[in-house]
């Protein structure tokens, strides 16, 4: 398994992975967002590319002033984060985050963080696995207003 950058001929695997992560954006959001991420050059997407070519998982990080838990800013970011299910529990997904580390590493960054559901212990658990530490629980509450 090979992790690099992406490239502009990956748009469709990416496309394919962002539709499965995020199954309740439509098509058109999801590709208004991956050219925004394209063209912003602090918004890595990192990849994870199979031996016959196809791609099996992609990071999307970025940097972001400051993030719940740190007591530091700028913070490398974990954007989205996802491994297609015959890959999961391979070291697939711990290697797109070390590339997402190392990234922020070599702009000077001394934290990472990132963001899940509280109900996705799938992905709580792969967060601690790779050292990760939860740092608060919050609670995003909505009204709508007629």
């Amino acid at each position: 398994m090979v992790i690099r950058h992406l490239k502009p001929a990956d748009w469709q695997e990416w496309l394919r992975m962002r539709q499965t992560l995020w199954d309740d954006t439509p098509v058109q959001k999801h590709e208004t967002e991956m050219q925004d991420i394209l063209n912003n050059v602090d918004a890595p997407v990192f990849v994870a590319e199979r031996p016959d070519g196809r791609l099996g998982g992609f990071l999307e990080g970025g940097m972001r002033k400051h993030a719940d838990g740190c007591e530091t800013g700028p913070v490398g970011y974990i954007e989205g984060w996802y491994v297609d299910a015959d890959l999961r529990r391979k070291g697939v997904g711990g290697a797109l985050v070390q590339a997402m580390e190392a990234w922020a590493r070599e702009r000077g960054l001394t934290a990472m963080a990132s963001d899940t559901c509280i109900e996705n212990e799938t992905s709580m658990a792969a967060h601690r696995r790779l050292g990760y530490e939860e740092a608060e629980r919050l609670a995003h509450f909505v009204k709508r207003l007629s």
